[in-house]
């Protein structure tokens, strides 16, 4: 498989921005590992992260017919970014939205996800460990015959 993972807004400030709720591991290192992770499973990862809402959404356009899952962290646009939400239905590509922190239990605006109708799944509060659940779910579908994700 080919996955795409997109990060948004301050994701690139992993490790420094509020380590008590998104650990010390910097952006780098985590996509090093889900390179990794994707290599020993026969796949590709291809990491992108923009704090600009239109790249995120150029980002899901490109990857229709390019790519065959995407996981995404759109940080705070998850809350308002019908943009991202229209991008994700545009394209054929099967989108998990991944969330480091439990977001339902923080405060009351990021309870709700406007881009995660557009998704097969949302994950949240498993730490980094989200991504790579993400991307074993995917794996996992292949398996299985790849079956509608929608």
């Amino acid at each position: 498989m080919k996955f795409l993972i997109i990060n948004g807004p301050n994701l690139n400030l992993l490790g420094k921005r509020e380590p008590g709720i998104y650990g010390s591991e910097n952006y780098e290192s985590l996509c090093a590992h889900l390179k990794e992770f994707a290599a020993a499973h026969g796949s590709t990862a291809d990491c992108f992260q923009s704090n600009h809402e239109g790249d995120i959404v150029d980002a899901i356009q490109e990857a229709d017919g390019v790519y065959d899952a995407i996981v995404m962290n759109p940080g705070a646009y998850t809350h308002y970014s019908v943009a991202i939400l229209d991008a994700l239905k545009a394209v054929s590509v099967p989108c998990v939205e991944v969330h480091i922190s439990n977001i339902h239990q923080r405060e009351e605006f990021r309870h709700k996800s406007v881009t995660a109708p557009a998704c097969v799944g949302q994950i949240c509060g498993l730490g980094l460990y989200g991504y790579e659940a993400a991307m074993s779910y995917f794996l996992s579908r292949e398996k299985v015959g790849k079956e509608s994700f929608h």
